[in-house]
């Protein structure tokens, strides 16, 4: 996909409209007009791998593209005004009808997310955590399919994103990431 960052859409400063230096696709964007700076941070989601008492995971199959059929846990992104935890608990009752307890962190993991032309840069957050209830009823707008899986059965290739395959390759792996793993891709 041939998409663009989002620092390279800034052709003029967001407060005072001065044209913006050829050279201004860096971050922070700075206006010599006003003086205005702006930093373009990366966007935050969050998914979990929600286990029930036989010890296997929901996953699902995505219902639109990005990822249009493949497998990923149930997450999305952070709304302002969420902590990491009020968001995961959020997108389960969104899209799968669940509530969770023990939410615990895996890792993160670096991601791209290209959405109408523009690829944007993502941190997702990855979580486990316990499913209260096994009745998991899909919403169709976002979830195609669900089924609960064994982690260790699944192939990380079959996930939507890198992103998801490396937090998989950390959950299969029982060990938590850390805050010096290596970002997915990149080792």
């Amino acid at each position: 996909m041939n998409a663009l960052r989002p620092l390279e859409h800034f052709r003029y400063c967001p407060r005072c409209a001065a044209a913006l230096a050829a050279g201004v696709r860096h971050n922070p964007i700075e206006c010599a007009a006003c003086g205005f700076v702006y930093y373009l941070n990366p966007t935050v989601a969050v998914a979990a791998f929600a286990f029930r008492d036989d010890g296997r995971v929901l996953v699902i199959r995505r219902a639109k593209e990005p990822g249009l059929g493949k497998l990923a846990p149930p997450g999305g992104f952070i709304d302002s005004g969420e902590t990491a935890e009020m968001a995961i608990r959020r997108e389960f009752r969104e899209e799968v009808r669940l509530t969770l307890e023990d939410v615990v962190f895996l890792c993160s993991q670096l991601n791209d997310y290209p959405y109408r032309g523009v690829n944007y840069p993502v941190l997702d957050l990855f979580f486990t955590a316990k499913a209260v209830g096994t009745d998991a009823e899909p919403d169709p707008d976002e979830v195609a399919g669900m089924e609960w899986v064994e982690p260790r059965a699944m192939n990380p290739s079959e996930m939507a994103f890198p992103s998801m395959a490396a937090a998989l390759r950390v959950l299969q792996s029982g060990r938590n990431a850390g805050p010096d793993a290596t970002p997915a891709g990149s080792g």
